[in-house]
């Protein structure tokens, strides 16, 4: 379910400021009753109309995107930077990005127009696992991994169980590669336990979501899901496929 004027928008019709005045102003029927309610959620299967014309939905797409550094995850910004949906200019519909990835990170992110599968993506218990690559200051002791893999206290709560495995470590540019997998995602969360355990992160990518990959793509490229990573990603969710 999804709240109307989000519906409204999405349907290229208006903006969603402006999808609530229409609504507001009597002018929109949900199942032929006229609704002024700003909270009211719809489904797929519920009929609307705007000024009397039925609501034409779009076409539900889903994309992956191997996002560059220096873009930000959004559909637009108020600063004129560059957006994730720029490397997507062929795709007609509203898409918009699946959670976010840092300014200064890279790799996998998802963009939609279906709200519905990105809020069951993101909501904090499905527990959809993803996957980095962190270039770090310095060689972590295993001690401090085992504090990131128990969760480590953060400034707003601590944080749930990892996977951590260090790939290489460079002793002559003192610094490591880590991989780690979490399920979280909160802001610069993953940056903020390797600070957390004295090893600030160098570099950033997100080399997998839940069963997906970067395979294939260099910073830019973008590939739609097959209806089958679909339907997968959307069962993982529903029934809490976490690897922990």
């Amino acid at each position: 379910m999804e709240r109307l004027q989000k519906v409204i928008a999405h349907a290229g019709v208006a903006s969603r400021r402006k999808a609530e005045e229409l609504i507001a102003e009597g002018k929109v029927k949900v199942n032929g009753k006229t609704v002024t309610e700003l909270g009211l959620k719809v489904t797929d299967n519920d009929s609307v109309e705007v000024n009397g014309v039925p609501l034409e939905r779009e076409e539900p797409v889903y994309y992956l995107l191997y996002k560059p550094r220096g873009v930000i995850s959004a559909a637009k910004d108020d600063k004129d930077r560059k957006v994730v949906t720029d490397f997507l200019p062929h795709v007609k519909q509203r898409i918009y990005p699946v959670g976010r990835l840092d300014y200064d990170t890279t790799g996998l992110i998802l963009l939609t127009n279906d709200g519905g599968f990105a809020n069951l993506l993101m909501h904090p218990k499905y527990q959809m696992d993803k996957t980095y690559v962190a270039k770090v200051k310095g060689a972590p002791f295993r001690e401090n991994l085992k504090k990131l893999e128990r969760g480590i206290e953060l400034e707003d709560g601590k944080t749930a169980p990892a996977r951590v495995k260090v790939a290489s470590v460079d002793k002559k540019k003192g610094t490591s590669i880590v991989e780690i997998t979490i399920h979280e995602g909160r802001n610069r969360q993953v940056r903020r336990m390797f600070e957390a355990i004295g090893h600030p992160v160098m570099k950033l990518k997100r080399e997998r979501y839940a069963t997906l990959d970067l395979k294939g793509l260099n910073p830019g490229d973008s590939r739609e899901l097959t209806p089958h990573e679909v339907k997968q990603l959307r069962a993982m969710a529903e029934h809490g496929k976490s690897a922990f």
